[in-house]
């Protein structure tokens, strides 16, 4: 079949109204499938992102995804939670063309040209080229299901509507049908979110949608031939206990490509700070980039940690939600203190422990291991990242000037000014501290500074820390 894109257009008022002007025109009809290719391989032969919103994927999961749609697949996309697979799924929309024609009144998106529902043949059928055409915008031809273990053949594929019967209409009249979900999304995308979920016995019905293109509705001997594209999502089988993904339906869907977290600190950071969103008023935010990586540095340890359940995995959320708890403390410590900007400080991690409970499944069931798990995992990040960001030119002699009299105070409820106290009584700690900041760095920016610093002198055994509750105290290393 010939490849013709619709009429472009952002005013649908503009484009034919009948079926006769709509030949006229010289519309041709195309499958989704053939659509999406169309569209694909105009981005690709023009070095366009296929998708956008998605980072991490441009070496991996896109390249698969791209050869996948080139081919013409339906899709299973398979990964931990918290992997962008369905942000993915759902931006495979703007491969659609904008404005597609349907036949007026049409429940299941009608082609003009190939009518299947029967209220679309006998309308076509009794005006022939004055048969009416609406126009679907592309944001209207995608579907999603999260899949549930009370999902139903009626809530997927449909069901004999009693009402209908009711109001006069025999059982055998293929017009008492109520179409489910899957044939509303008729030349669009239908996307099945945690597929392992749904019934194996509801599962079976989607055989037909995938390989023979079709539905078959009980009470009914019709045949409706839907063009659709299927894309589907699952955790892994080895976690899902709750449900798998029976082998004839695998063996249905053309491409099945496995998501993964992101590989780098880097990359983590950036998809942190794209979704991350806290209100601070009207308070200026910000986040020292140490402490930005040393909230993501939590999340890729947490990935490689054996009291950590993998097969469950440590999802992005994650990493966005103790970023959100991190800026919040802060606020919350402006707010009270009467600060002008709001600058988180390595004390603030600990208010990550809200945000990671619920988030992560331990190997061992035990009451409070969540807090010291977290605890555990934020110092060693923070001395990951200290190693990585921070060389002082001479140590000793930084460590020698807090003398067996020195007692350094710090914690997320200090102002500011207790931290400058401290540089002026220990001089040879604003160099390194004034390095960390930067240059024009405020007070809030050097009392997160001089806090990373004294964490990182107490993680490589430099420094004694003695912490209780929301305060710590600095001390020399007793020998």
């Amino acid at each position: 079949m010939p490849s013709s894109p619709a009429p472009v257009s952002t005013d649908p008022s503009t484009l034919p109204a009948t079926l006769g002007a709509l030949r006229s025109s010289g519309w041709t009809s195309v499958s989704v499938a053939e659509e999406l290719r169309r569209n694909a391989v105009a981005k690709i032969a023009a070095g366009e992102p296929l998708v956008t919103g998605v980072m991490g994927y441009e070496h991996t999961v896109i390249p698969q995804l791209e050869t996948a749609i080139l081919a013409g697949h339906d899709v299973i996309l398979l990964g931990e939670r918290g992997q962008a697979k369905t942000r993915l799924i759902r931006s495979m929309v703007a491969l659609l063309d904008e404005w597609i024609p349907v036949v007026a009144g049409s429940e299941i998106n009608d082609d003009p040209y190939h009518p299947v529902s029967r209220h679309a043949k006998n309308l076509v059928a009794e005006m022939g080229d004055d048969t009416p055409i609406t126009w679907l915008h592309r944001e209207d031809r995608y579907g999603e299901k999260l899949a549930t273990p009370d999902t139903s053949i009626a809530d997927l594929i449909g069901e004999v509507d009693p009402i209908k019967v009711a109001e006069g209409r025999y059982l055998s009249d293929e017009l008492t049908v109520h179409y489910g979900l899957v044939p509303r999304v008729n030349r669009g995308i239908f996307a099945i979110n945690e597929l392992p979920d749904l019934a194996e016995r509801i599962q079976v019905g989607l055989l037909n949608v995938l390989e023979e293109r079709d539905i078959q509705i009980r009470g009914h001997r019709i045949r409706l031939p839907l063009d659709l594209v299927l894309v589907a999502s699952a955790n892994p089988e080895d976690y899902t206990n709750r449900g798998r993904i029976i082998t004839p339906l695998k063996d249905r869907f053309g491409a099945q490509i496995r998501t993964h977290y992101p590989r780098e600190t880097g990359l983590e950071v950036q998809i942190m700070q794209q979704e991350a969103s806290v209100d601070t008023g009207n308070l200026p935010t910000i986040v020292p980039d140490y402490l930005a990586e040393i909230v993501a540095e939590f999340s890729q340890l947490a990935r490689r940690s054996t009291a950590i359940n993998q097969r469950s995995g440590v999802s992005v959320r994650l990493t966005v939600a103790n970023y959100e708890s991190v800026i919040a403390n802060a606020y919350r410590r402006a707010l009270r203190l009467g600060d002008q900007v709001v600058v988180p400080r390595p004390s603030d991690l600990a208010a990550m422990v809200t945000s990671t409970q619920g988030k992560i499944e331990l190997e061992a069931l035990e009451d409070g291991l969540e807090s010291e798990l977290v605890a555990q995992l934020a110092a060693m990040a923070t001395l990951q990242v200290f190693r990585r960001r921070v060389v002082l030119d001479d140590s000793a002699e930084l460590v020698e000037s807090v003398t067996e009299e020195t007692v350094i105070h710090a914690g997320e409820d200090l102002p500011a000014s207790i931290y400058l106290e401290t540089l002026a009584d220990l001089p040879l700690f604003e160099p390194p501290t004034r390095a960390i900041a930067g240059a024009s760095a405020g007070p809030e920016e050097m009392a997160a500074a001089l806090e990373f610093l004294l964490d990182g002198l107490h993680l490589t055994k430099r420094l004694n820390k003695d912490a209780s509750g929301a305060r710590a105290l600095y001390r020399q290393r007793r020998r």
